[in-house]
């Protein structure tokens, strides 16, 4: 079950300078020139639905938190009306129907703005860069809420664009929830795209794995040592530590992993020096076309988690209650985003996403950066944050940027394993 699509590094990505959307014409027009960006890369959404989402998105940024009182302060000011007005406005956005006051109260489904969410961010991804990495994951919020997520990871950081909440307390398979959020972006990325789903070891499943290539995209999840593979074309099973025995070893090749759950995929397995264990990865790309140091992307949604939380937006201060309500808040957290990232990477020279100079599974090139090409001392999304607000203060007006991917890792080359009638491939660092 192998791709025989090669998945080969792309090159580096041109400068793009900021794009201003309109000239700074006083607080409204600065409103009405978001809303119209909203509305256009979310147009199935009415006319007072994107408008709020616009006035929740931008009142973020400018607070730099998701709080509602904060949010609609922020937004009381820039449109010079009573804040009750405002909390009232953003707060309704958050509720069912039914909750809502007033004759004209109107419904809307956030997952149908997950596909469009998407397209967004690949509408200002770089030209002639036809590579994305999707990362997926659950966090919580005490014992409130657990957040199942799908995020594209740039640089650092992540952008949300499927997800759903439950309550923490609550008991049942997470397999539906993923099967959905799956669903809802299928279709959304061209089909000329190689789009690799990252997960870590807590979240594999053999379905999960089918699922991914069901919908067109290439699985790269991680999986627990204590398990037997078997080379492609031989009788013998073998345990999965061996694959990656001890630091500076690796293999891959074509396998079929597990007895009772059996899966015939291609298997990566690389131990580096700094880890205390080895990466053992499964994905349907050819062993010649993946590098296991891919994985190290994964990480980004976690500090996606982070700058949603404490290090950004701060919603773990939120006082909500309700799953549904805290769905529709986390949609203009990810416009939010978006936005926030796209501004950051208006600048020249973003550098490394990586702030350990000597892991090479975290840097491009495998290189140890000098003083020159050292790690960034600025996140991407907090540079997002500050170049808005000062555009807005000097009179700018909107300024995004567009996303400039950087290269993904490369690892090392690793000394090879060596299995008697190995028919399998290649290291995936050497290849």
């Amino acid at each position: 079950m192998q791709s025989t699509t090669p998945l080969s590094p792309s090159p580096a990505c041109p400068v793009v300078a900021p794009m201003p959307v309109a000239p700074f014409a006083g607080p409204p027009a600065c409103v009405a020139a978001w809303t119209a960006v909203v509305r256009a890369h979310l147009p199935h959404l009415s006319t007072p639905v994107a408008s709020v989402l616009a006035l929740w998105s931008l009142g973020m940024v400018l607070a730099h938190s998701c709080g509602l009182t904060s949010v609609a302060c922020t937004v009381a000011h820039l449109l010079d009306i009573k804040e009750g007005t405002a909390r009232q406005r953003l707060r309704e956005w958050c509720y069912a129907k039914e909750h809502k006051r007033g004759a004209h109260r109107q419904e809307w489904d956030v997952t149908t703005c997950f596909g469009p969410l998407l397209r967004w961010v690949l509408t200002w991804w770089a030209p002639g860069e036809h590579r994305l990495a999707l990362a997926m994951d659950a966090t919580t919020l005490g014992q409130r809420f657990t957040v199942l997520a799908i995020s594209v990871v740039y640089r650092g950081c992540a952008i949300p664009v499927a997800w759903t909440v439950v309550a923490a307390t609550e008991k049942g398979a997470w397999r539906p929830h993923w099967e959905d959020l799956f669903r809802h972006l299928r279709g959304s990325v061209p089909p000329d795209w190689d789009v690799l789903v990252c997960a870590d070891r807590g979240l594999y499943a053999r379905w999960l794995y089918r699922h991914i290539v069901t919908v067109g995209w290439h699985p790269f999840l991680r999986i627990n040592q204590g398990g037997l593979f078997r080379i492609r074309g031989q009788a013998r099973w073998r345990s999965l530590t061996s694959a990656a025995p001890q630091p500076g070893h690796g293999w891959s090749g074509g396998v079929r992993c597990f007895k009772t759950q059996p899966l015939d995929c291609t298997l990566l397995a690389r131990w580096d020096a700094p880890h205390e264990e080895p990466w053992l990865i499964v994905t349907d790309l050819a062993p010649v076309s993946a590098d296991a140091c891919w994985y190290s992307l994964r990480a980004w949604i976690e500090c996606g988690f982070k700058d949603t939380k404490r290090g950004g937006w701060h919603w773990e201060q939120t006082k909500m209650t309700d799953p549904a309500r805290a769905e529709r808040l986390w949609l203009a957290i990810a416009v939010a985003t978006l936005w926030v990232l796209s501004a950051g990477s208006a600048q020249t020279d973003l550098g490394s996403a990586s702030s350990l100079p000597d892991d090479p599974l975290t840097s491009a090139t495998g290189a140890t950066p000098t003083r020159r090409s050292r790690p960034r001392l600025l996140s991407v999304f907090r540079r997002g944050l500050l170049t808005l607000v000062v555009a807005l203060l000097k009179g700018d007006g909107l300024v995004f940027g567009q996303f400039r991917p950087e290269p993904w890792p490369r690892g090392t080359p690793l000394q090879r394993v060596s299995f008697p009638e190995d028919q399998g491939g290649s290291l995936a660092a050497a290849a």
